[in-house]
């Protein structure tokens, strides 16, 4: 409805303002990314697009730009969510760390902010049975 109506008119401005292609498929991005919507209303705005390309001199967003920018969008949300899992897990264990182990220094902190994923989740693990931070963030020699 409302959301729909406000990005049509939006993009029609771009449009309007005869600024160069590259300007406008960048400003579209960025609202497209604002104010998404359900893809039943994606393919309706899609729809509005080509018809007011086909009045206009030239055509800013072609389909296969469309799908780029598309797939672009949601690449974008994912690494977006893959990355606040990760921002979450870290101060998960951290909160864990400084519970069992008290006051944590900055290189502690920063090597914990900088783990990927799947080192965060290892050192999770091993916090269960440490019983000091080494025994969290080295690796146990097997003899």
């Amino acid at each position: 409805g409302a959301r729909y109506a406000a990005k049509w008119t939006l993009v029609r401005l771009l449009y309007e303002r005869g600024w160069d292609r590259q300007r406008v498929i960048d400003l579209f991005t960025v609202i497209d990314w604002m104010m998404r919507l359900p893809d039943g209303l994606t393919r309706q705005l899609w729809h509005e697009i080509g018809t007011l390309e086909e009045g206009s001199r030239m055509r800013y967003v072609t389909s296969v730009e469309r799908i780029g920018i598309e797939k672009g969008i949601e690449k974008g949300i994912e690494k977006g969510k893959a990355e606040g899992r990760a921002e979450g897990k870290a101060d998960m264990l951290l909160r864990l760390l400084r519970r069992k182990h008290g006051t944590l220094s900055p290189v502690i902190d920063a090597r914990v902010r900088a783990a990927s994923s799947d080192q965060l989740d290892e050192w999770s693990e091993r916090l269960l049975d440490a019983r000091t931070l080494e025994d969290v963030f080295d690796a146990p020699t097997t003899h």
